[in-house]
């Protein structure tokens, strides 16, 4: 388990390609890799990897498997590149964010970067399939990072997360532009909420769930407009 707090940002120091897996190595920050053992896992942008060796004492290596680099960012990246970083948490560890496994869901775009004092918005674009699990004031983790939703437009399928000066300072989140790719991990207690909700309509409702659905998509809206809200953090 990971808490959403990135503790640094470690710079990719190689890259391996083998048969139906990629190695990275990465270079941490002197400490990061104190008592770091084989087997240990470190969200990587958020992805949970595990360590399959110990290079020196700021270097890991990391084997990752075709199926991660398809449905998150680690596809893309390059040697060189910087990446956030976070060891999973010990028993009794403060949660300063909010639970994470490690598990991508999806990968959102950057739609747009606006600047206010003190602060950087940014609004991110996310799948439809993810959209439903995401509300006002929740949490949301975005490349690793355990943010609070500003607002969210399900209709448009974008949402907007606020960047203090220190989230900025300890992340790679500050030379990010408009149209970045970006891991999000859904609150999954939210998800389960919210899958629990949807079925339970769709039995009430029965053979009529559909020609609801079909009624409502002609408006713009859906089911989805019409659940509860979860409660809020």
């Amino acid at each position: 388990m990971f808490t959403g707090i990135v503790q640094a940002t470690a710079v990719i120091a190689a890259i391996d390609e083998r048969a139906g897996l990629r190695t990275f190595t990465l270079d941490f920050p002197e400490g990061f890799c104190q008592d770091l053992a084989i087997g240990a896992s470190v969200a990587t942008d958020g992805v949970c990897l595990t360590v399959t060796q110990i290079v020196s004492p700021t270097q890991a290596r990391f084997d990752v498997m075709q199926q991660s680099l398809a449905i998150t960012t680690l596809g893309q990246y390059r040697q060189g590149q910087r990446v956030n970083v976070e060891r999973a948490a010990k028993d009794g560890a403060e949660i300063g964010g909010h639970p994470l496994s490690g598990h991508v869901d999806c990968v959102a775009q950057l739609a747009s970067v606006r600047e206010s004092e003190n602060n950087r918005v940014w609004r991110l674009a996310v799948p439809p399939a993810f959209a439903r699990y995401i509300f006002a004031k929740g949490y949301i983790a975005v490349h690793g990072a355990s943010l609070t939703v500003a607002e969210m437009n399900r209709a448009e399928g974008w949402f907007e997360v606020w960047l203090i000066p220190e989230t900025r300072r300890a992340t790679v989140f500050e030379d990010l532009q408009a149209g970045a790719q970006l891991n999000v991990e859904i609150e999954r207690s939210t998800q389960v909420l919210v899958d629990t909700v949807r079925e339970a309509v769709h039995e009430s409702l029965g053979r009529l769930a559909p020609v609801l659905e079909a009624l409502l998509a002609e408006k713009g809206q859906s089911l989805d407009d019409y659940l509860p809200t979860p409660p809020q953090p």
